[in-house]
């Protein structure tokens, strides 16, 4: 039996390629509305950030997800990313 592919992709802050279960999605919709996405599967351009507080803060002061998304992120979001990453 063949092994089953894993889905490699690579963080916005670091560069890094890493499984896709190691990293979070952050989703701009056609509306404009930016929002964390955990099923990994919502529509709109996406960009992967390490779960990592470290890299979180980086991204704050690099304003990587904003460039990438092309569009400003609220502080509420980056609240919500933190959250999230403590839980893990």
């Amino acid at each position: 039996m063949k092994p089953r592919k894993i889905p490699m992709r690579t963080c916005v802050v670091s560069g890094e390629k890493l499984e896709k279960r190691e990293l979070l999605r952050i989703v701009k919709s056609k509306e404009g509305e930016v929002f964390i996405d955990l099923t990994g599967k919502k529509n709109g351009r996406g960009a992967y950030i390490k779960k990592d507080l470290s890299i979180l803060e980086k991204a704050k002061k690099s304003n990587a997800l904003g460039r990438k998304l092309e569009c400003e992120i609220p502080v509420e979001l980056y609240d919500e990313i933190k959250k999230i990453i403590e839980k893990n």
